[in-house]
């Protein structure tokens, strides 16, 4: 008890990288020291729960292996030292372009967290707990308590770093009533859930299943639904088992998330940031009040993005363009939203080479089908022309507002984070699905497995069925009894599964407008409610403001989780490193409740 010591509350991809944080700063800020580190977490170390080995080798990850790296560069721009290690292709033997198996990423991670233990400094030693922590507790200036399952006594820590990934999430009032609905008709509502660990069995052979959400959850719900009971995917289409049923798809979009870009950025690329860089952030936080996002954040992400389109199009297309790229810029950097529109409409003679982010956003706005057969044709086009789009380097402006999109994500981590509406542009533009599972929806599209309903999806329970419709194809529905709700649990505290958190936020640590944890953006420190930092206490991931969701980032692309997870490892070994006098020790007559 008299050894100073450390608590990580996760040991997935988020903790790891903390580890390996602590392991690198520790011979500058902790010199000559024992330290204790516990490791809490009841999935695996490394892979954690989202990326562990026992689930299913259909399941594949979302990102290229060349994409994939848990290691730092010297685009990261903290106060740590870099420690460059391997991506995933590098450390598996693959080829870069490759979208490797979750199986494949769980073992690269459990080796990451494997060589940073071995990286800790002499005397350093981690001790795992196969648990969940259950609640932290213990005064502001000592040390803190944190309880465990299966264990009656707290671990004692001079600090504490939540890494907890995504939580499971109590349904809110709508979901409660369609589970009730369910339960009293005799139907099948799954509510938001990590689709692999998702029973399915009450889905049954050829019977109709609403699907509402579009986004990566869907895509690992189609596999498990159709590849996962036996048909099969060949060059002419798709082979049916006879097992599968049959989903109707539909969200609020109403298509799925863009491919993954399919080519590489070849010549110059765009000089990023440009209109939202520190310089804007800072102008931003000092604003008296703070910035409304909507209203001072959203234009600068919008110039930007357009920025990195068409510095794009004057460099590798100019053909497409008319006049400099010098000359459009300086217009560019000056004008208001209307002058902008007029300069582009000038400057770029086909609409089709313009930047609209509302189109993109909102591909079937005012969209209208007549019968939903024709609904089904319009989509396969669509998402077929998709795939072209992004696998062809004629339309490189994409991969260009692809990095833009990733610097953006950077400068909102300074920022302290954004609201809903952002991170869901975010996904649908840069967090697609690999382009083999587009084909493969297509494949089921045309075997009449998988069915579109369209936008603004909704859902209704009458009839005792689940009733579906959408104003893309007015007046038609969909009956079904079984609903499936193909999305994360909403990472909120108020909503939050995890006891810990409740607890917290029960007990005043603060929370923003969305129910996401307020933390300190500068290193991760929990906030009470009058906005002091908890001394003692830091939380990263998708649960708090900061988000920064991946515990893994591609490479060279400043990876602000990187970031994140050094300033709370460095805020942290600082804290510990003080004198024993200002690192109280724990009051030997408390005892565990």
């Amino acid at each position: 008890m008299s050894r100073p010591s450390l608590v990580v509350v996760g040991a997935g991809p988020r903790g790891t990288g903390v580890l390996e944080r602590v392991a690198a700063n520790a011979p500058l800020l902790y010199p000559g020291r024992g330290l204790d580190i516990h490791l809490v977490d009841p999935y695996p170390p490394g892979a954690g729960r989202v990326w562990r080995q026992r689930q299913s080798p259909l399941l594949w990850m979302n990102s290229h292996a060349e994409d994939v790296t848990l290691f730092t560069d010297e685009t990261v721009e903290m106060d740590g030292p870099v420690r460059p290690g391997p991506t995933l292709h590098e450390w598996a033997g693959l080829d870069g372009r490759v979208f490797a198996g979750r199986r494949t990423q769980g073992a690269y991670l459990r080796w990451a967290y494997e060589r940073a233990v071995a990286s800790l400094p002499e005397g350093f030693v981690v001790h795992r707990h196969a648990c969940r922590a259950v609640r932290v507790d213990g005064p502001r200036e000592g040390r803190q308590r944190v309880w465990l399952t299966r264990r009656p006594l707290p671990l004692h820590a001079d600090a504490v770093i939540l890494a907890l990934g995504h939580l499971d999430a109590e349904p809110d009032a709508g979901q409660r009533e369609l589970a009730a609905y369910a339960r009293t008709h005799g139907l099948v509502h799954l509510p938001p859930d990590f689709t692999a660990d998702s029973d399915l069995s009450a889905l049954r052979p050829g019977e109709p299943v609403l699907v509402r959400g579009f986004g990566l959850a869907f895509v690992d719900l189609m596999v498990l639904l159709t590849e996962g009971r036996g048909g099969r995917h060949h060059a002419g289409g798709y082979r049916p088992s006879g097992r599968e049923p049959v989903l109707y798809v539909g969200s609020r979009r109403g298509v799925p998330y863009h491919s993954k870009i399919g080519y590489r950025l070849a010549g110059e690329r765009p000089p990023l940031p440009r209109f939202f860089g520190p310089a804007q952030v800072e102008e931003l936080l000092a604003r008296p009040g703070g910035p409304d996002f909507r209203r001072d954040v959203w234009p600068l992400i919008e110039k930007e993005l357009g920025f990195a389109h068409y510095h794009r199009l004057f460099t590798a297309h100019p053909e497409r363009a008319v006049g400099g790229l010098a000359a459009f810029e300086a217009r560019y950097a000056t004008a208001g939203a209307a002058e902008r529109a007029a300069l582009v409409a000038a400057a770029v003679p086909d609409p089709a080479d313009r930047f609209d982010l509302a189109a993109l956003d909102r591909p079937l706005r005012g969209v209208r089908y007549g019968t939903p057969e024709e609904l089904q044709a319009g989509m396969r086009r669509y998402v077929g022309a998709d795939l072209a789009r992004r696998h062809d380097p004629a339309h490189s402006t994409d991969l260009a507002v692809f990095l833009a999109l990733l610097s953006v994500y950077g400068q909102l981590q300074r920022l302290g984070g954004a609201d809903a509406g952002w991170h869901g542009l975010f996904n649908h533009l840069a967090s697609g699905p690999p382009g083999p599972r587009l084909r493969q929806m297509l494949a089921l599209s045309r075997a009449g497995v998988l069915r579109f309903l369209g936008a603004d999806m909704t859902v209704t329970a009458v009839d005792g069925v689940f009733r579906a419709a959408s104003g893309t194809v007015p007046g038609a529905t969909v009956d079904a009894r079984a609903l499936v709700e193909a999305r994360l649990p909403d990472p909120t505290v108020e909503r939050t599964r995890d006891p810990l958190l409740r607890a917290l936020y029960a007990e005043g640590a603060a929370a923003t407008a969305e129910g996401l944890l307020a933390v300190d953006p500068a290193d991760g420190r929990l906030l009470d409610r009058s906005g002091r930092p908890h001394p003692r206490r830091f939380a990263l991931g998708p649960y708090t403001e900061a988000r920064g969701s991946s515990g893994f980032h591609r490479p060279r692309t400043g990876g602000p989780a990187f970031r994140q997870n050094d300033a709370a490892a460095r805020a942290a070994l600082t804290l510990l490193g003080a004198p024993d006098g200002a690192r109280p020790h724990p009051r030997l007559e408390e005892t565990p409740r």
